[in-house]
């Protein structure tokens, strides 16, 4: 899953694609949008639109992105985005159609994460006072749950779900002016990420791992879909998390302090800005559910530079798995 760097962009022609050219792809791909908009406007207005996202526009709101389009006012860009029809569910299942023509692989892994977007207003759905990822802490802010897709070929989003806080649920005025559905609950984060997994299964997406921090790692029910799927995975989880070993439930920071120093080994998992990124990695076995073929294991990633800064993973993977395999999966994460 090597980036071309430009040390050897030289050696790699086939990346090097002329400006017409690569106009000539986007126009093909935006074509694969018209048989889900009614109307040509809508239809041709969603393309400029998505050119807008990809331009240099510092600002991509309505104004600036209308502005840029050479419109007077941001009524076409709010049009599409709010009373034009057209089907997003639609558009999702073709573009997980193209994900898996152009970039799914076997050895392909999801990436559940979530991402926070400030607001100024209360009318924007799913809006409200809560953890924003994105300012480190609490915001008036939206919350979207995304599920990222990373193979040997790129990487790349796959599936998203807004987050509607509990107060969206009770105060159906708020939900009726925003045209929030009827049959739109609650459900939390890690609810919302089975969603989008069930739908990647469904779509035929090669999925060898998934992976998340420790929001989702720490569901038992997220954990438990995974495994009656027998899909392999590597979540983050909490220092307080607990775990069976030798028919004890023990938590998973006292069991890693435990271990001698013998169990260490010093691994990459993955190339960053500043080269490798090489932590310490231990693994232990652990009592494991009855499913033929797989094991559960408690990954621990310590820092070199300050042993102290000790995270935590839970494994389910097939029984063969190696350490490298497993610390190669958690290192996708950044993906997302």
């Amino acid at each position: 899953m090597n980036t071309p760097t430009l040390s050897n962009l030289s050696d790699l022609p086939e990346l090097l694609i002329p400006l017409d050219a690569w106009e000539e792809q986007l126009d093909t791909h935006l074509h694969r949008l018209d048989p889900f908009f009614a109307r040509s406007e809508a239809r041709e207005q969603a393309k400029a639109y998505l050119k807008g996202l990809l331009s240099p526009v510092e600002r991509k709101n309505g104004w600036q992105l209308a502005e840029h389009l050479g419109h007077r006012n941001p009524y076409r860009v709010q049009h599409v985005l709010d009373r034009a029809v057209w089907d997003a569910d639609k558009v999702r299942e073709d573009v997980s159609r193209f994900i898996v023509e152009h970039l799914g692989d076997p050895e392909g892994i999801g990436v559940l994460d979530e991402s926070g977007f400030l607001k100024k207003g209360i009318h924007s759905v799913g809006v409200a006072r809560q953890y924003c990822g994105t300012a480190g802490r609490v915001e008036n802010c939206q919350v979207g749950v995304f599920l990222g897709y990373a193979s040997p070929k790129g990487h790349t989003l796959l599936d998203r779900e807004l987050y509607l806080p509990v107060e969206w649920v009770v105060e159906q005025a708020r939900r009726d002016a925003a045209k929030v559905p009827p049959n739109v609950d609650f459900e939390t984060k890690p609810e919302l990420a089975q969603q989008m997994l069930k739908r990647a299964w469904a779509a035929g997406v090669p999925l060898a791992f998934v992976t998340a921090d420790t929001v989702y790692g720490q569901d038992k029910r997220l954990r438990a879909c995974l495994e009656d799927h027998r899909q392999a995975y590597v979540l983050a989880v909490p220092c307080d998390h607990r775990v069976s070993l030798e028919h004890s439930r023990l938590r998973v920071d006292r069991r890693v302090q435990r271990l001698p120093a013998s169990a260490w080994q010093t691994l990459s998992c993955g190339a960053g800005s500043k080269g490798e990124r090489l932590y310490d990695w231990a693994c232990q076995p652990l009592d494991a559910p009855d499913v033929a073929g797989f094991g559960l294991w408690l990954l621990a990633r310590r820092s070199l530079s300050d042993p102290t800064e000790v995270a935590y993973y839970q494994v389910f993977a097939p029984s063969d798995t190696p350490l490298a395999r497993m610390v190669q999966v958690a290192g996708t994460r950044w993906t997302v």
